[in-house]
């Protein structure tokens, strides 16, 4: 996987939409905060459905476009609490395994948000294609997806200003190569049909 294209990709891409992108992440974040987190899985969702299409179209993202995913609302929400109270018991217990918990959750589901947007797939079953993408074949690259995916995100988190930046960064990045594995491979070009031989009268 060539991940300097990506980045390269990735940068370009962000400073050329700089404007509508930082307006959109500034909203997503505001909304997440007002609403002490209920709406940030739903609002992710549409973040990411919006950049995809950036990606993809060369679309310009809009504020409007963070609220375009709310009928997964309620299914994502219940998948967010769930995994909110598995890590809490593992933090309590041990700590360990609720770091490692929440890090094979997120490793596993990095591209679910994209499969329930992009192709209309259920919780369960974007969770399940999900894993498939990144244990069936080069695991390798999809843990340094993960880890530039997080990495970037994480630096911008630590300045609230940064986060408008790297956000969508790393959003373009990580979907970039989402949209390159969900591109399907030319099929086959069927051979000519066989030659049949002349008839000769008898």
């Amino acid at each position: 996987m060539d991940f300097k294209y990506y980045l390269e990709n990735a940068w370009k891409m962000t400073l050329q939409y700089i404007a509508p992108l930082i307006f959109m992440t500034l909203a997503m974040i505001a909304i997440s905060i007002i609403t002490l987190g209920i709406l940030a899985p739903v609002t992710m969702a549409g973040y990411m459905h919006s950049i995809l299409l950036l990606v993809r179209e060369r679309r310009e993202p809009k504020v409007q476009d963070i609220f375009s995913q709310m009928r997964l609302f309620l299914p994502l929400l219940c998948f967010g609490v769930v995994v909110f109270i598995i890590t809490m018991i593992g933090l309590m217990l041990l700590f360990l395994p609720g770091v490692l918990f929440l890090l094979a959750v997120s490793f596993c589901c990095i591209y679910m948000l994209p499969l329930m947007t992009d192709r209309n797939l259920g919780l369960i079953d974007a969770v399940k294609q999900s894993y498939l993408m990144v244990t069936k074949e080069s695991i390798v690259d999809h843990i340094v997806v993960f880890i530039l995916f997080i990495g970037i995100s994480a630096i911008g988190s630590s300045v609230f200003i940064g986060s408008l930046f790297t956000q969508p960064l790393a959003t373009i990045f990580l979907l970039s190569v989402y949209e390159t594995l969900g591109k399907a491979k030319p099929a086959t070009p069927p051979g000519p049909p066989p030659v049949k031989p002349p008839v000769t009268g008898e």
